[in-house]
């Protein structure tokens, strides 16, 4: 039996088969008046064929209910159409626009993501993607440096693409995008200095990148003269990750009560800068006039709040979808090209700093 390629699609929609008890391929096509290749590339590879090709044939995807196998395709053409990607923490919002970035880029050529939620214990970590590597996805995209050593070795054994996402080391495991944590805490401690900000404190989460940014502020406050006379360090008050605006409001009415010149905080994200601006409301405290504010992500709430808030924005839709440019470069055996970016970093100006 032959199939046109450009016949209009049939009227009936296919009886289940009595052998295989399921539609198939065929029956599709038929129903789109395409070939089987055809309505393959269009499931498989969307951007091969043309719209109105494509439209036929989700149409008769619709009316058939067809669902297609894809253990039986990626074992044909040894290619899940699976990327994982792994994220500390569904609840992390700040993750979001890479998310779905990545999955509106790999959409494009078939391809679907997987997602998991590794926590920010490093053995969650292990036991996540040893559960990924068994499935055999295209690529994985992973949330930060992979610390442990029997990660790294499961991963560089499987042969699968990775990318490595929101931080920059020397040694990835294979391509790496991101920005430095230390520049970030740097900068912003620059910032406040520049802004007449003197007696500065922060509140993190404990998790390594945001101890890191930390770290790499207090260090560049210390130095810009921005402590207490005789103290060696700032005031810092840390929580377990992942952080919210409850952490926010505590630990700044926890600073104010050891510190009470503190005149501006730097916050591990938005969500704990909006927990020190309500705080601070509460407490009848002027922003930015007695206390700067200082977020970290750029969430779509952080320019509607009154005060709008002042926080360090990483493109999160850049990363997701160079990720994704990496995983099908890899896939089509084309050269990625530099295989370590740094997007960097910027902090937008508001009211609340």
């Amino acid at each position: 039996m032959t199939y046109p390629t450009d016949n209009p699609p049939g009227n009936d929609v296919p009886k289940r088969r009595r052998n295989s008890g399921g539609i198939t391929l065929r029956d599709v096509a038929r129903l789109a008046g395409v070939a089987p290749i055809t309505a393959s590339r269009a499931l498989n590879n969307p951007s091969v064929v043309s719209d109105a090709i494509m439209q036929r044939v989700k149409d008769a995807v619709a009316q058939t209910g067809y669902v297609p196998n894809m253990l039986a395709g990626g074992l044909a053409s040894r290619k899940s159409r699976l990327v994982a990607a792994v994220i500390p923490t569904i609840t992390g919002n700040v993750f979001l626009e890479m998310v779905q970035s990545l999955t509106a880029a790999l959409a494009q050529h078939g391809y679907q993501v997987m997602l998991g939620q590794s926590g920010y214990e490093d053995s969650r970590e292990d036991e996540l993607l040893e559960a990924i590597i068994g499935r055999r996805p295209d690529g994985v995209v992973l949330t930060g440096i992979m610390h442990s050593a029997a990660g790294r070795k499961r991963l560089l054994s499987s042969g699968i693409p990775v990318v490595e996402t929101w931080d920059l080391a020397p040694n990835p495991i294979d391509m790496l995008i991101g920005f430095s944590h230390e520049k970030v805490g740097q900068a912003v401690a620059e910032y406040l200095h520049a802004r007449g900000r003197r007696r500065v404190a922060t509140l993190g989460a404990d998790d390594d990148r945001a101890q890191r940014r930390m770290r790499s502020f207090s260090d560049a406050a210390i130095a810009l003269g921005m402590a207490a006379p005789g103290e060696a360090a700032i005031p810092a008050l840390v929580a377990p990750a992942p952080t919210n605006t409850g952490f926010g409001r505590t630990g700044l009415r926890a600073l104010l009560a050891q510190h009470p010149d503190i005149d501006a905080v730097f916050c591990s994200s938005d969500m704990v800068a909006l927990g020190v601006l309500t705080e601070a409301q509460a407490l009848g405290i002027a922003v930015p006039s007695q206390l700067a504010v200082i977020g970290l992500g750029d969430l779509a709430f952080a320019r509607e709040l009154h005060p709008a808030l002042t926080t360090v924005r990483i493109d999160g839709a850049l990363i997701g979808a160079t990720a994704a440019r990496f995983i099908l470069d890899r896939s089509q055996d084309r050269d990625v090209g530099e295989r370590i970016l740094d997007i960097g970093f910027s902090i937008i100006e508001r009211d609340s700093a």
